[in-house]
């Protein structure tokens, strides 16, 4: 659960950026989107595969 303290001073709308970048930072966004509609098993193992190719691509290449 993420918690904003209001600093002295400060606006609703400055509390409140700071609140989106804490949760964009946190992945929350990112985990409700993926979230808000049903993925099917074998579509989420298709995801993970590509990501994991990616990751593997790019670590081989900032070797050479």
């Amino acid at each position: 659960m993420l918690k904003i303290k209001a600093r002295a001073g400060e606006s609703i709308q400055q509390m409140m950026r700071r609140f989106k970048k804490l949760c964009e930072k946190e992945g929350l966004i990112r985990d409700v989107k993926r979230n808000s509609y049903f993925e099917k098993p074998s579509e989420r193992h298709r995801r993970q595969e590509r990501k994991a190719k990616r990751t593997a691509s790019f670590g081989t290449a900032s070797r050479m």
